[in-house]
């Protein structure tokens, strides 16, 4: 994640008072799902994020992009963000370097999770309340999982400890294999024809049935 700062020292030090008195002790989680979509990979994010725990760092601008070797993702439409510091989880997610996403909607919600201090950190919108619910997406056109350097799996980070204890979680969902669907649509055709079959069986042994009552 790359920031614009947009506060000074003192206007730091005020709204980190601020948000250590407001801090709630609520247990959230935040999933942040990547799919293979057509042509295109698209991220969707919900959940909520508990800030007990965490400790914030300063404010600024960012955008949606990801970097798996580097351990960041971020979704949500380009603005301010408030960041934190304090998460523990994997520093990567695959080999990819930074790649903006063509759109991003929604809350801003970023992790990154560097190898050395001060390890990791969580971007929320800016003067987010602590547990609110988040929402929100990025698009990348013309990419693929291979492309954006992405491996598949779940990668969860956490924070806090205790009743407080946190997650963020990216899942990179397994992409289907074109041979699979292929197969499935024709196992599926071939029991569709089958069952017409019988029912065209049952129908005929009916009016035989019938004929020779008659």
């Amino acid at each position: 994640m790359r920031l614009s700062p947009l506060f000074g020292h003192t206007s730091l030090l005020a709204l980190a008072a601020c948000l250590a008195i407001s801090a709630s002790p609520a247990r959230a989680a935040y999933t942040v799902t990547f799919s293979e979509v057509g042509p295109n990979v698209l991220a969707s994010g919900s959940g909520s994020i508990d800030l007990s725990g965490l400790t914030f760092v300063t404010s600024g601008h960012t955008l949606p992009e990801i970097a798996p070797t580097f351990g960041t993702e971020v979704a949500g439409l380009a603005g301010a963000v408030d960041e934190y510091s304090g998460t523990r989880g994997p520093t990567g997610f695959g080999i990819g370097v930074f790649t903006s996403a063509t759109i991003g909607t929604g809350d801003l919600v970023a992790i990154q999770q560097l190898i050395g201090p001060p390890v990791g950190f969580v971007d929320v919108p800016m003067g987010y309340t602590s547990g609110a619910p988040l929402s929100d997406t990025a698009t990348y056109d013309n990419q693929s999982f291979a492309t954006l350097g992405l491996t598949p799996g779940t990668y969860e980070w956490t924070w806090g400890s205790s009743a407080a204890d946190d997650t963020f979680t990216l899942v990179a969902a397994v992409p289907e294999p074109a041979s699979l669907t292929l197969l499935g649509t024709v196992v599926g055709l071939g029991l569709l024809v089958r069952r017409r079959r019988r029912l065209r069986n049952l129908g005929i042994e009916a009016l035989a049935g019938r004929a020779r009552v008659q």
